[in-house]
């Protein structure tokens, strides 16, 4: 008999090739289990990773960040006066509140107060038609105007954000430039871009800004360029789009223009300065009835 044939010996063979079948495929399976445990941890980390990314963007896009207000505009706005002078007022701390311009405790001064977007059509064609006649009213004291702007159509000019950009460039002068505010808001409704467009570019801005006769240019442009106040603006915004409006009976803001004269809405005609002019007599002489001191009535004769 030959080795080969011999039965003791073939079995051996078997069970050798048996074992090592085994263990061929114990290898094989313990390779794939540790792959798949580290695909596994992997997924699992990458899920966790997309997770606090999705989270991230989510909390970036829900808080605003906050910085100070520009100087004088306390109450979100900026309060013209006798000589076209802006009334000063310290910056407010990052999420401070609004202080409100308390109207003249002596009742001679009718108070406006003009809340715009710089891209909105509406509020170009009242300021446009009202600001030269009010400018000699405004300079002798007889009236105050005070601006407010805000970026209510900011998804409105072909992704520039210009309403937002243009707010932002207001309330720059305001804090460095201050003297020339009334001549610069004025400006940026002359030729004013239209809704839908993309608006001024931020070197037309500052161009603007100079034409205007603004001082510390360099800080000007500065602020424009690196959007100082464009987080104050949207929350200023805010505030009018949630109100209350301070001292008025009107809720809050609805559309991107709101004028108010001592508190009570005008609703008349935007194009037409004498309707407005004499909205504002009209208040005048509300006002100056309110706050006249009665005649006393005559004693009875003994």
């Amino acid at each position: 008999m030959s080795p080969t044939s011999d039965p003791d010996v073939s079995r051996s063979d078997v069970r050798a090739a048996a074992r090592e079948k085994a263990r061929q495929l114990r290898t094989t399976q313990q390779r794939r289990d540790r792959r798949n445990r580290a695909l596994l941890g992997g997924g699992i980390v990458l899920g966790i990773i997309a997770i606090a990314a999705i989270v991230a963007v989510v909390i970036v896009g829900a808080i605003r960040p906050t910085v100070p207000g520009p100087k004088n505009m306390a109450s979100d706005g900026v309060m013209i006066g006798s000589g076209l002078k802006v009334k000063e007022t310290a910056a407010l701390p990052a999420d401070a509140q609004p202080v409100a311009t308390k109207p003249d405790p002596k009742g001679s001064t009718v108070h406006i107060r003009i809340y715009a977007d710089y891209l909105c059509k509406l509020c170009g064609d009242f300021q446009r038609t009202n600001l030269k006649p009010l400018e000699p009213l405004v300079k002798n004291g007889a009236v105050t105007v005070e601006v407010h702007p805000v970026a209510i159509y900011t998804g409105h000019s072909a992704g520039t954000k210009y309403s937002l950009r243009a707010a932002n460039a207001a309330a720059c002068v305001a804090n460095y430039s201050p003297s020339a505010f009334w001549s610069f808001n004025a400006a940026l409704f002359e030729n004013q871009p239209k809704e839908g467009g993309p608006g001024l570019t931020d070197e037309q801005l500052k161009q603007r800004a100079a034409a205007s006769g603004v001082s510390r240019i360099t800080d000007i442009d500065s602020c424009v360029d690196d959007g100082r106040f464009v987080s104050w603006i949207g929350s200023a915004s805010d505030r009018a789009l949630s109100g209350p409006i301070p001292d008025s009976d009107v809720k809050k803001m609805t559309t991107a223009l709101l004028v108010l004269v001592n508190g009570k809405p005008y609703t008349g005609s935007l194009t037409d300065a004498d309707a407005f002019k004499a909205f504002v007599l009209q208040a005048q002489g509300d006002q100056y009835s309110s706050t006249a001191t009665p005649t006393p009535a005559p004693s009875a004769t003994p």
